[in-house]
């Protein structure tokens, strides 16, 4: 049995050993184990006591100790003080100084100053800008210092221990009121909108009144001041909201002047156009939901609640050149001509224009045989025309390329549609048409071979009473000129009745039916007389081989 070692004492355990040859405690039942007698332990030694130069050598050593701290301590203080080396723990704005010179610091701190932003909000639009712009500038050095002096001062451990064992420096920063303005009035100009006046858009056939929009601009002195006074938050939450002011457009509303507009658009407009060489026409039909778009709206008088309009010339010009394609033969209309009558339908609520359609020049090739009297013949255009379309022209050749002047050119006043007079040279008869009817047909007499009638596509262009012909000592009653043989010349041919030589002498009374004039076409005198009050300037007259 082992026995545990009395407190307090010094005697070592003692042990009693089994008897040689027994079974083992354990395996043995307990009812067999020997028993003996109790005897008790010896006292314990009695305890040797230190000598007191033991406990001498060991104050002596503490101390030793102690002051080796403080050298240390001292050592590591001076050092620190001595050094620009920031301790552990420093931050400026939450950049890492720790272990940094001041040299460094100084770089650091300048570099996350480069990258600083502040945002501008102005509503809903936001923006950012450097610090620079808002009049603010970082001390990088003064900081770095501040940086630099903290675990330096007892001032700087206070701080250390209420701010949870951080040192916490603040930056070392300048405003500057006069740049922040300029930076603000530069900002003002990027700011500004326009304020919007209303106004009239044509949309899906309707012109329909947009409303006037506010614009805005900055308020420079209210944002300035707000700016001076809170600078410190305004750098520390890197953000500033702007100042607006609101300026009203100075057109609001435009629904009475669209209700005016919307009247011109009762009704489409189409566009007659007529050929009268071919005697021919064709109808466009120009709806509201077209012509609507090329009205160009004053802004000047909408703004005084008056329509005032003109129609884009460009639009038209492309729409009337669109149809015209279609005409073909180099045929066109003229657009300053139909821009103004499309105006006038407009203004006066018209439903129908009239157009004109026009010819190009051509170009003719010589061929053998031809003369320039035949050419003309041809193209219905006298001779002396075409010799001035070509300056410079004596003599053909076979090949040779020459202009022939547009036939519109011996039609040059504006065309009455709907009467018509066709002449016959090889019939001698001639034929008065009033909207499509025949409305009579008389016997006639043309030129003479030496003098002949030309033929072609030309008009009434003049009326006398009683026309003299110098040339052949003729006065021609109910004189109705068509054509001017000779473009250089006043002298004209044209229709007119028996002719007088010396005041009482009638001719050719017996001669209708046959050529017997000098170029021009002869009636009965009744017929002349009836030709003459009908056919009013601008008649065409179709003189046919």
């Amino acid at each position: 049995m082992t026995m545990k070692k009395p407190t307090g004492g010094s005697h070592p355990i003692r042990r009693y050993p089994a008897p040689v040859n027994q079974v083992p405690q354990r395996e043995r039942p307990f009812a067999e184990m020997p028993t003996q007698p109790w005897q008790p332990l010896p006292p314990p030694a009695p305890r040797r006591r230190t000598h007191w130069l033991v406990h001498l050598a060991l104050a002596a050593s503490a101390v030793l100790v102690l002051l080796f701290g403080l050298a240390v301590v001292l050592a590591v203080a001076w050092f620190v003080s001595q050094s620009d080396w920031i301790v552990p723990g420093v931050s400026v704005s939450g950049i890492d100084l720790s272990g940094q010179s001041r040299e460094t610091a100084v770089s650091t701190l300048q570099s996350a100053w480069d990258t600083q932003i502040i945002t501008l909000a102005a509503g809903d639009e936001t923006r950012a800008v450097p610090p620079s712009s808002m009049g603010f500038a970082l001390d990088a050095a003064a900081t770095a210092d501040a940086a630099r002096d903290q675990g330096r001062t007892l001032a700087s451990w206070r701080s250390f221990w209420a701010d949870d064992g951080r040192f916490l420096t603040a930056p070392v920063w300048q405003f500057d009121r006069a740049a922040a303005e300029y930076g603000l009035n530069a900002l003002a100009a990027e700011l500004v909108r326009v304020p919007q006046d209303a106004r009239l858009e044509y949309s899906n056939g309707r012109f329909v009144a947009l409303p006037g929009q506010p614009g805005r601009q900055l308020d420079v002195a209210a944002t300035l001041n707000l700016l001076t006074q809170q600078a410190g938050v305004v750098l520390a939450n890197g953000r500033l909201d702007l100042t607006l002011t609101a300026v009203p457009p100075a057109v609001v509303d435009l629904s009475a002047v669209a209700e005016q507009a919307n009247t011109l658009l009762a009704a489409p407009i189409t566009l007659h156009a007529y050929d009268p060489i071919t005697n021919q026409a064709v109808d466009w039909l120009l709806p509201p939901e077209t012509w609507g778009g090329w009205l160009t709206v004053d802004a000047t008088a909408v703004a005084a609640g008056q329509f005032n309009w003109s129609l884009d010339q460009g639009q038209v010009e492309n729409y009337l050149q669109a149809q015209a394609a279609g005409l073909g033969d180099g045929r066109f209309v003229d657009v300053d001509e139909a821009g103004t009558a499309v105006t006038e339908a407009i203004t006066h609520h018209a439903t129908t224009v009239s157009l004109r359609v026009y010819h190009q020049p051509r170009q003719h090739v010589v061929q053998s045989g031809e003369t320039l009297s035949s050419i003309g013949r041809g193209y219905g255009i006298p001779y002396p025309w075409i010799q001035q379309a070509n300056p410079g022209l004596e003599t053909l050749s076979v090949g040779q390329t020459i202009t022939i002047p547009s036939v519109d050119e011996m039609v040059p006043l504006p065309v009455v549609e709907g009467k018509r007079i066709v002449v016959s040279i090889a019939q001698q008869r001639a034929w008065v048409y009033e909207h499509g009817a025949l409305k009579w047909e008389w016997p006639v007499s043309t030129g003479i071979a030496s003098s002949p009638t030309a033929p072609g596509i030309f008009q009434i262009q003049s009326h006398e009473a009683n026309a003299y012909a110098g040339n052949w000592d003729l006065w021609m009653p109910q004189f109705m000129g068509i054509y001017r043989p000779v473009p250089t010349s006043d002298f004209m041919n044209g229709f007119h009745g028996f002719p007088t030589r010396g005041g009482s002498q009638l001719l050719w009374t017996g001669d209708l039916g046959r050529p017997v004039t000098y170029g021009c076409i002869l009636l009965d005198s009744g017929n002349a007389e009836l030709l003459y009050n009908w056919a009013e300037t601008g008649v065409v007259v179709e003189i046919q081989p």
